[in-house]
């Protein structure tokens, strides 16, 4: 059956403009990570993504090294673009990073020229793109020169391979260590991806979304929900081998006890907005226009659809921020 997509789907989810640029993004952005790649079926993932863009996610970000197993949650989404999305390719924002190990050997990582050149050629393959909408350098490389990282990517926007640029999980000085040559260049940056939640706050802390802002160029957040310590799952118990994500290992360092406390608070919080914790935590980052989109994931279509409920309370009272401040600050 010839997939056709919902005609209301641009009714259904608020979208924003990243800084004063040309590009716009949906709130929510749709992240493959590790859901849909080679240990999930491709129908269960053709429904998931096509469900997302019938909801009003144009925008699916990827990278070199998501699977589980490396390039498979690319081949995925290729196999779903070649199939059913094709038709829409104007209407989609696509991107994708290259930094973590992605194949054997000393080139297999981090932003020389040669490897993020080669990283994004296989991307564009396995998708069965030509260009993508943004290519982000995935992490900082303490061993190459920053400039031929800069001028890797102002290539790459040359060639056409990519229309912006971004970094990711580059503090608040070293975006703008990069953006200073990409201001030399005219490369179009657009924005750097990093982790952002309620619980980890970094990216207001060390000034990156002041930077951001500076430099015309926005936030896009992954890991809002902390891994899933912002859903209703963990009010009770944290299981002893809970796999927390390094940018949030920060969080037990009071002990699982007391993050459990801090979770009931803020739940009760959603609650009395008409809202489960996971979809205040969302509502919640997008308060700030500086974040440009959020990215959440999800294996199975009921997940997506009930953390989109995001949308049906966007709106926080001076009271309620400031409530959730002093829990937070605790």
């Amino acid at each position: 059956m010839v997939y056709a997509a919902d005609e209301q789907r641009y009714e259904k989810l608020p979208y924003r403009r990243v800084s004063d640029s040309g590009l716009i993004l949906p709130a929510v952005s749709f992240g493959l990570w590790r859901n849909l790649g080679d240990q999930m079926p491709l129908e269960n993932s053709r429904n998931v993504i096509l469900k997302a863009f019938d909801s009003g996610i144009f925008s699916f970000d990827n990278a070199s090294n998501y699977g589980p197993s490396n390039g498979t949650a690319e081949v995925t989404f290729g196999n779903v673009y070649r199939n059913d999305l094709k038709p829409y390719r104007d209407e989609l924002v696509i991107t994708t990073k290259a930094g973590y190990h992605m194949w054997p050997g000393p080139l297999g990582e981090f932003s020389g020229k040669k490897t993020l050149v080669a990283a994004l050629d296989l991307s564009l393959q396995r998708m069965g793109l030509d260009y993508v909408d943004i290519f982000y350098a995935h992490r900082w490389d303490p061993n190459t020169r920053l400039e031929e990282t800069a001028r890797a990517l102002d290539l790459i926007v040359k060639q056409g391979k990519a229309l912006y640029v971004g970094v990711s999980n580059y503090t608040a000085e070293q975006t703008k260590a990069i953006t200073k040559i990409f201001d030399e260049l005219g490369t179009p940056f657009i924005g750097n991806q990093v982790s952002y939640n309620m619980l980890n706050r970094t990216a207001e802390k060390d000034g990156l979304l002041d930077v951001l802002d500076q430099k015309h160029a926005g936030l896009v957040a992954y890991g809002p929900l902390a891994e899933g310590l912002l859903t209703d799952r963990y009010l009770k118990e944290i299981p002893a081998d809970y796999p927390i994500h390094p940018t949030n290992q920060f969080l037990f360092k009071n002990g699982k006890d007391a993050l459990i406390a801090k979770l009931n608070a803020l739940n009760a919080i959603a609650q009395g907005r008409g809202q489960k914790l996971s979809q205040m935590a969302l509502a919640w980052l997008l308060k700030d226009e500086r974040v440009a989109t959020v990215v959440i994931g999800a294996s199975k279509v009921e997940h997506l659809v009930d953390n989109l409920k995001f949308s049906d309370n966007l709106d926080f009272s001076a009271a309620e921020l400031k409530e959730i401040q002093a829990i937070l600050d605790k």
